[in-house]
């Protein structure tokens, strides 16, 4: 059984069935503010009915917002194992011994969500289907009714492989059989749409080249509510670091205890006032246990509104050796004009050039002198910090990354 939410508005040129394995609201990841600003474009002028997984006892205010992004809304209720031992220890050993499917997917799995899926796909109903993330797939196990994109947010594979090379020990062999597990269905899901849709230039080639998709429409650019992010300064606090990111995404975890233990000792060698912030969600105890070791850390946690700890730090670091698809933070950090400092991976997939809007380094080395450059000019602060404004206002504004997958869908229709 599924609940329902209804909402009339204008008519719109196409009917669209957005699948997602959640709400998007609180908007606390990249993924989910790519797809809420995607969404609101796309409901200027096409009727969107989302249709979802529903966790239990997820904040029914956030249904309500649902409204803000589409036309109707259809919601599957859904039970997740909680992440705490032993249960989820439980549910990793039951998928490991007892499926063929990669664990972010098999716990996905839904009857109810299979039936909804097959409802909403009735040809009178929707013109077309978008599965966002290949997650929603694992229940699309019926005979397309409707053509379908994927659209891709990352190479999801690729991240777990990226994970695996740094792991150690049992973590590794564990993530390597995910990775394969993974990469598998990755393969075949993608290859049951009429189209994917990735995020960078970088991605559709992989897409292409390494999994041998013949369906990849091309890449839309990531975009940024340039008007929200066109937030007041106020004086910056001196020697001041911040990252931001969901604290409970694995790359992201080992992005900033790497960061703390392997870089920020040296920085603060050299500038003993440094502070360094993590802003993001749910942060686990081994994030925590940063601020608990060191007082010149501070973790947040969810925050209502990150553009204060963007506005006073003096530069943001994005310090990931993990990951797929392309960071959104980076280019909402750069509309308010704070330096960032990334790593290759980190940045990977955006239209930045290494010292002109953002700074690039990998090794802690690298890191150091990059930081130091930063924390040393004032110059060079705002030469970067201007450069990155600059660059996503021209050209990075949600409307024209919209624009583009709207072609898609309709070059999907025209097949």
């Amino acid at each position: 059984m599924t609940q329902q939410i209804q909402n009339c508005n204008s008519q719109s040129p196409l009917k669209i069935v957005w699948l997602k394995s959640g709400p998007l609201h609180p908007l606390d990841t990249g993924g989910k503010i790519r797809t809420y600003n995607t969404l609101k474009e796309l409901k200027k002028k096409h009727q969107v009915h989302f249709l979802a997984l529903l966790p239990q006892g997820h904040d029914t205010k956030d249904l309500v917002r649902a409204c803000e992004y589409s036309h109707t809304q259809e919601w599957v209720p859904w039970v997740e194992t909680p992440k705490r031992f032993p249960y989820l220890h439980a549910d990793l050993f039951r998928n490991l011994v007892g499926s063929s499917l990669p664990y972010v997917i098999d716990k996905y799995r839904s009857d109810n969500m299979v039936r909804a899926i097959e409802n909403a796909s009735n040809p009178d109903r929707c013109d077309i289907m978008v599965c966002d993330f290949v997650t929603p797939a694992v229940n699309m196990t019926g005979k397309r009714r409707v053509p379908s994109i994927l659209f891709q947010h990352n190479v999801e594979s690729m991240v777990w492989k990226r994970m695996a090379d740094t792991c150690l020990g049992i973590r590794r062999y564990y993530f390597r059989d995910q990775w394969r597990r993974l990469r598998n269905f990755e393969i075949k899901a993608c290859s049951g749409f009429d189209g994917v849709v990735a995020v960078s230039d970088e991605d559709a080639s992989v897409f292409r080249n390494e999994f041998g998709l013949t369906n990849v429409l091309g890449s839309v650019p990531t975009g940024v509510d340039v008007d929200f992010f066109d937030y007041v300064c106020v004086e910056r606090i001196p020697s001041s670091i911040v990252f931001l990111g969901s604290m409970d995404w694995m790359p992201n975890i080992d992005a900033v205890i790497w960061f703390a233990e392997s870089v920020f000792p040296s920085i603060k060698k050299k500038f003993p006032e440094a502070t360094f912030t993590i802003v993001g969600r749910n942060p686990t105890q081994a994030v925590r246990s940063l601020s608990e070791r060191d007082s010149s850390i501070r973790v947040t946690g969810t925050v209502d509104d990150v553009r204060p700890y963007l506005s006073q730090a003096e530069l943001m670091v994005v310090p990931l050796k993990a990951g797929g698809g392309t960071r959104i933070k980076i280019f909402e950090a750069m509309a308010t004009g704070i330096p960032v400092v990334s790593t290759r991976i980190g940045a990977e997939g955006l239209s930045v050039t290494h010292d002109k809007e953002i700074l690039l380094a990998d090794t802690p080395e690298e890191i150091l002198v990059a930081v130091e450059r930063l924390f040393h000019s004032v110059e060079l602060r705002q030469k970067i910090g201007r450069a990155g404004m600059e660059l996503v206002r021209m050209r990075f504004g949600w409307a024209a990354s919209v624009d583009i997958f709207e072609q898609y869908c309709y070059e999907v229709l025209k097949k």
